[in-house]
């Protein structure tokens, strides 16, 4: 919460970015920094040479889940920083503060996604907000090269992604569960229990609850790619298709 603060408090800063015209001291400052902690690199390279340990040295850091794609190289490549920096829990906790802040305020919500503000203003404005937040410098300046290139419309997928890896790597397991209304505690408790039991043992299960009215009852439970529809709504389709289907008398 005290972070969350913080950063809200910084937003401000975003006005007299857009405003001023100080831009290129703060944009060299951001590429220096840039430089010590992410070495010249192509996309290819991007995951593999995003971390900041002398190559003699090197920790080797398996991503524990394969993703492709501009959002999973990018996750993937925070991923391996945070690892070796140990700092997993803290880059995660920055990254989904900054997407929640975006979403509460409408201003840095339209900065983020504007094609025409350049990558100079993008740059300044992440590093004073960050600098307000007193978020690592690993956040920062991943933070830092997402708006160089453009992508800060895409941070929340970014976030999600790396999220999944943080749960992965914590044995966690999520498990959306749409129901009507919220479950009683005891309910929840007795459906992680089994969905513990499912799983096996070394698996963290972690519910994210959804509330949609139009199901009607019951539930449907999402993992991975598989969906569990044990909501009214879908039985009384399957009811209806099967009350309609023509009766075969040379059955009977």
């Amino acid at each position: 919460m005290a972070m969350a603060g913080r950063l809200r408090s910084g937003l401000p800063v975003l006005r007299r970015v857009l405003t001023s015209d100080s831009l290129s001291s703060s944009a060299e400052r951001s590429v220096a920094a840039r430089a010590v902690l992410f070495p010249p690199f192509t996309s290819a390279e991007f995951a593999r040479n995003y971390a900041t340990a002398p190559p003699a040295k090197e920790q080797k850091v398996r991503v524990p889940v394969k993703f492709f794609g501009v959002s999973g190289n990018y996750a993937s490549a925070l991923y391996i920083a945070a690892v070796k920096a140990n700092a997993l829990d803290q880059v995660e906790s920055e990254l989904l503060t900054l997407v929640q802040a975006s979403k509460e305020s409408p201003i840095f919500s339209q900065f983020m996604r504007d094609p025409s503000v350049t990558a100079d203003t993008r740059v300044k404005a992440i590093n004073e907000i960050c600098a307000e937040a007193k978020f690592l410098d690993i956040t920062k300046n991943f933070l830092a090269v997402v708006a160089e290139n453009g992508r800060l419309g895409y941070l929340e997928r970014f976030a999600q992604r790396f999220s999944e890896l943080t749960m992965a790597h914590r044995g966690e397991v999520k498990v959306t569960v749409t129901t009507v209304i919220p479950l009683p505690p005891e309910e929840e408790k007795e459906l992680k229990e089994t969905l513990q039991d499912i799983l096996g043992q070394g698996k963290k299960v972690k519910i994210e609850q959804k509330i949609d009215p139009s199901i009607l009852g019951g539930l449907v439970v999402e993992h991975s790619q598989k969906v569990f529809d044990l909501s009214i709504r879908t039985r009384a389709r399957q009811m209806e298709r099967f009350l309609r289907e023509p009766v075969n008398l040379d059955a009977l």
